[in-house]
């Protein structure tokens, strides 16, 4: 998450990109930076607000409507969601999905967490000592991995069954049967 500069609230954050790339004035840019907020799902009242008063996730919007100010094509996206709850994450990630389709944006996502990639690239590529050692399609590379870096990246990612509990409590079933015969 890009550090909001505490002294200064959402509209020059998010208002200083537009006034640069392009050249408006007070009003314009008051303007241009509400537009912004809606497309970020933030409400109005936010603009005149400091960061110290924001919640993780709408700090983390707001930083994205400020990526959004000089509409880019390619947004990076480093560790975006590190920081969140896993609820809150996953409202970031479907902001990033609908803005995706909405502008047609490309983004560099940069994370460590396999679930977040999985959910939201559609290509990815795995570093390994500065060196991309793995690289296509998402499923392809997560379902047969290419590289031994690769594999242990996956089979270091948890996966919870939703079954376990069943699998452990038929398993005791089981062993309290098989010890009363």
């Amino acid at each position: 998450m890009w550090r909001l500069t505490q002294g200064k609230p959402c509209l020059e954050a998010i208002g200083r990109p537009v006034a640069f790339y392009f050249g408006l004035d007070k009003q314009q840019v008051r303007t241009r930076v509400l537009e912004l907020l809606k497309l970020t799902e933030l409400p109005d009242y936010l603009i005149d607000r400091y960061p110290g008063s924001l919640s993780g996730g709408q700090k983390q919007r707001v930083c994205i409507a400020r990526a959004l100010a000089a509409k880019p094509d390619l947004i990076i996206c480093d560790e975006a969601t590190s920081a969140l709850d896993p609820l809150v994450a996953e409202e970031v990630l479907k902001l990033l999905r609908n803005l995706q389709e909405q502008l047609g944006l490309s983004y560099l996502f940069i994370t460590h967490d396999l679930s977040t990639v999985k959910r939201i690239a559609q290509q990815v590529a795995v570093m390994y000592q500065g060196n991309v050692v793995a690289q296509g399609p998402t499923a392809q590379v997560f379902s047969a991995p290419m590289h031994s870096y690769t594999e242990k990246l996956l089979t270091s990612v948890p996966e919870m069954r939703p079954s376990w509990l069943d699998e452990v409590l038929g398993q005791r079933q089981l062993n309290a049967m098989a010890g009363a015969s």
